[in-house]
């Protein structure tokens, strides 16, 4: 059979969390799912080895603060299916999968509430130095209350302001791992004993709205300096965040017309933001459910179904809206509106009217991602479809059984997919951004990092 070329190489990202449920909930009871196996690092550095033979882009690996206590009202059903609940912390993973392989990037998840910007700016630096440059930072600015009680606060501050503290955040981190250190501060020169040169290295100063910060970068140059940025969120504020700063932006699509909208909008604000659209990739959440026949694909799908728990996934996406679905008939109207949690999610409920029952439905394999199934032909087929028609440059694909998801995509879909020139036959060298870019391993110099850099404007006058 002839297939239309593609003409460029899909990216493909493993996507995970350090948790028993991520986004197809129930999965953990399917008798092939090892996701009860999160605590044991082998789970982890296995893992990391099949995607790195599967020629994966990254594994991205999702995190969040608090906990789904919006649906009844508490934790019951969270607690009984494990909805992201347990969740152990991700950046410690990376470390030792980045031991067992040589090109995989890593995408972690990290609030910028979480932690102090100038403590955070040393643990990047350092994935980046560990990893040799496979380090990405997806940027949240968390959206749940249960997150802001358990530190103290009240509740989360309003979505707007989110952002404007973590466009701040940024800035605190370009300053400190872009312009404290000269690139060629670090001399190690033992017969002069001068491993940095002082006059090469200066303190950062920065005293705004939301942060105060006087001191040196504590690490020395990493090989990207600043990570690759993953950001998701479409709202309006969120979309001039993404415009800023992001160079790959995670999307959730239902449809291949939502999502060629949403990219179409998205590369828009990066070029009124005097970025090039060329310098960001827009990657949405996807099922893949394959094996050689269609008949088994279909099968194996009606298995997962079988596992899947709905009310699991209107759990996660009652949190998602800030709205307590159990308190609807499956029928009733449910009065969606403004609300201080992700307002896509809501927007987009809101547009189409969805009844609980109707969420239900969506939420089969107990998450609401697109699927594609079918041999291997068909899913490729599907695939290069979402890229054509919706626009975009790859995808995060989710897990149901794990890791047999991740083996049946690299065994089966990527031969299919490099047949037709579709994904790479060989990771290329360099850093992430180098690989997922193609030019250089730091932010270019369009990007807001450039201004804080030695010698820029900006710099010059701080």
């Amino acid at each position: 059979m002839a297939y239309e070329k593609l003409g460029r190489h899909i990216i493909v990202n493993a996507f995970n969390m350090n948790s028993v449920g991520h986004i197809n909930h129930g999965q953990w009871t399917h008798p092939r799912d090892r996701s009860q196996d999160y605590t044991r690092l082998d789970y982890w550095t296995d893992l990391a080895k099949t995607l790195e033979r599967g020629l994966f882009d990254g594994l991205f690996l999702a995190d969040i603060l608090g906990t789904y206590d919006i649906y009844g009202g508490g934790v019951d059903l969270t607690l009984r299916e494990s909805v992201q609940l347990p969740v152990n912390d991700p950046v410690l993973l990376v470390s030792a999968m980045a031991a067992v392989t040589q090109n995989l990037g890593f995408g972690v998840t990290v609030n910028v509430n979480q932690e102090a910007p100038y403590t955070f700016a040393r643990r990047l630096s350092t994935l980046d130095h560990l990893t040799g440059g496979r380090i990405g930072w997806n940027i949240v600015t968390g959206y749940l209350d249960s997150a802001a009680r358990a530190v103290g606060r009240d509740g989360q501050s309003g979505h707007d302001q989110r952002y404007d503290q973590a466009d701040e955040y940024l800035d605190v981190l370009y300053k400190l791992m872009e312009g404290s250190w000269d690139d060629d501060a670090v001399i190690r020169d033992p017969a002069a004993r001068i491993y940095a040169d002082p006059a090469k290295v200066r303190k950062i100063t920065h005293h705004g709205r939301f942060y105060d910060v006087e001191g040196w970068h504590l690490s020395e140059p990493s090989p990207q300096r600043v990570p690759v940025l993953f950001q998701a969120g479409t709202s309006g504020r969120g979309k001039l965040f993404a415009a800023r700063h992001a160079e790959c932006v995670f999307i959730s699509a239902p449809e291949k017309e939502l999502a060629r909208k949403a990219a179409r909008s998205i590369r828009e604000a990066v070029r009124d933001a005097g970025r090039d659209p060329a310098d960001i990739r827009i990657i949405i959440g996807i099922n893949v459910v394959t094996d050689r026949s269609a008949k088994a694909a279909r099968e194996k799908l009606e298995e997962y179904r079988l596992h899947s728990s709905p009310e699991a996934g209107l759990v996660h996406f009652a949190a998602s809206t800030g709205i307590d679905f159990a308190r609807y008939g499956l029928d009733e109207r449910i009065p969606y509106g403004p609300t201080n949690a992700i307002q896509s999610a809501t927007q987009l409920a809101e547009s189409r009217g969805w009844t609980k029952r109707d969420l239900l439905g969506q939420l089969a394999l107990g998450g609401r991602y697109p699927l594609a199934v079918g041999t291997p032909a068909e899913v490729a087929d599907e695939l290069e479809s979402w890229m054509r028609e919706g626009e975009i440059d790859g995808f995060n694909l989710t897990r149901l059984a794990t890791p047999e998801t991740y083996e049946d995509f690299a065994d089966l879909v990527v031969p299919e997919l490099q047949s037709r020139g579709s994904f790479k036959t060989a990771y290329g060298a360099g850093t992430l951004r180098r690989k997922l870019f193609g030019n250089g391993d730091r932010l270019p110099a369009s990007h807001a990092a450039h201004e804080f850099r030695p010698g820029s404007t900006l710099a010059a006058a701080e």
